[in-house]
């Protein structure tokens, strides 16, 4: 076995403990520092991952560390590009939470960069690298449901302040249940259907405000600055069409997560939020269960920095591409202009599709 990928994190908030819990348990990755913007916060998530591992009082002296070979960037969103472009310029990989950056200039000067450095960027999610979209992958490569023909993708829900203590962010600029959710559910579907060239949508903005339902500061009333339920129809590179609702707007609901339809069978894909779910195909005769055949079973967040790190060592291309989110990204951004501006819009990137995981 080689040597093991020295990680530093940036960001030592609530997710980490998630990363945490699975890179633990991995040989390929050892983490080396972390940072973070309360030091309490950072020297509670050093002391769980390990003796040795040290607290950098900045983002530039983590990335300066000659042992740290990669950043893990769990920092908000809007600081994900300016984490990654820190770390590329100091000679380090990245693996970062979605999305990959604020907007499409961004991701584009991320990408450059790791070009021009000859270094890898991946991303989440990478939920999609499990057991659930992977086996319900392998159906729809596999021809079990014939000539994909279309898809649904549905998020629903009655809206975070409902259990969120500080939930505002949702609903500001960079926010909305489709930039949330939405690079779970798209990322899944490049990885079933291959990219998207067109969108068409519309979305709406039934509430101005919002109120906190639980915690120290319930009952308090703060302004909605997006729209929280968005619409559209995606098409794929191979004709394929899918219908997409995310809402903060909906109390409840008995939709499925994704389903994808073809000229011979109907497929039932799990939530993609998560790595693993039952996967179900009914060809006339009923929904029947599916037996795992592909995905990293047991997985969880950090599944993706350990593909890239087995990536780099033996020289392949890495699963959770930079490429595939600035993909996603894009194609939530052409579909939110879509509804602004009431006509379809053509997807102007596109991506791989990420190599099958056996």
């Amino acid at each position: 076995m080689g040597e093991s990928l020295r990680v530093g994190i940036v960001g030592a908030g609530k997710i980490s403990g998630a990363y945490l819990s699975t890179l633990e348990r991995l040989d390929s990755v050892r983490i080396t520092a972390v940072t973070d913007l309360d030091p309490d916060r950072a020297r509670a998530c050093a002391a769980r991952a390990g003796d040795a591992v040290a607290v950098a009082p900045t983002v530039a002296a983590l990335v300066a560390r000659d042992d740290v070979d990669a950043v893990l960037n769990l920092t908000v969103p809007a600081a994900h590009a300016d984490v990654a472009l820190a770390a590329l310029a100091a000679g380090k990989h990245v693996y970062g939470e979605k999305p990959l950056a604020a907007d499409r200039e961004e991701a584009g000067a991320v990408l450059a960069a790791a070009r021009a450095a000859g270094l890898r960027v991946a991303c989440a999610p990478d939920t999609v690298l499990g057991t659930g979209t992977q086996t319900a992958r392998k159906a729809v490569d596999d021809g079990l449901i014939g000539t994909p023909v279309a898809a649904t993708a549905f998020m629903t829900t009655a809206g975070h302040e409902a259990w969120h203590p500080d939930p505002e962010f949702y609903y500001r600029p960079g926010g909305g249940p489709l930039l949330d959710m939405g690079p779970y559910y798209l990322s899944a579907l490049v990885q079933l259907l291959g990219p998207v060239v067109k969108v068409t949508g519309a979305s709406s903005r039934p509430r101005a405000e919002r109120t906190i339902g639980g915690g120290p500061r319930a009952g308090h009333t703060f302004p909605v600055a997006v729209d929280t339920h968005v619409t559209g129809v995606l098409e794929h590179t191979g004709g394929a069409l899918t219908t997409l609702v995310m809402s903060f707007d909906i109390r409840a609901a008995r939709l499925p997560r994704i389903e994808v339809h073809g000229t011979g069978a109907s497929l039932s894909v799990p939530d993609p939020n998560g790595f693993d779910g039952p996967v179900e195909i009914h060809r006339g005769d009923g929904w029947q269960p599916l037996p795992v055949s592909a995905g990293h079973r047991g997985a969880g967040r950090g599944t993706g920095l350990a593909d890239l790190a087995a990536a780099l060592a033996a020289g392949r291309p890495h699963r959770a591409s930079a490429e595939l989110a600035a993909h996603v990204l894009d194609v939530m951004l052409t579909l939110l202009d879509a509804a602004e501006e009431g006509r379809a819009l053509p997807v102007t990137s596109t991506c791989e599709r990420p190599a099958p995981v056996r």
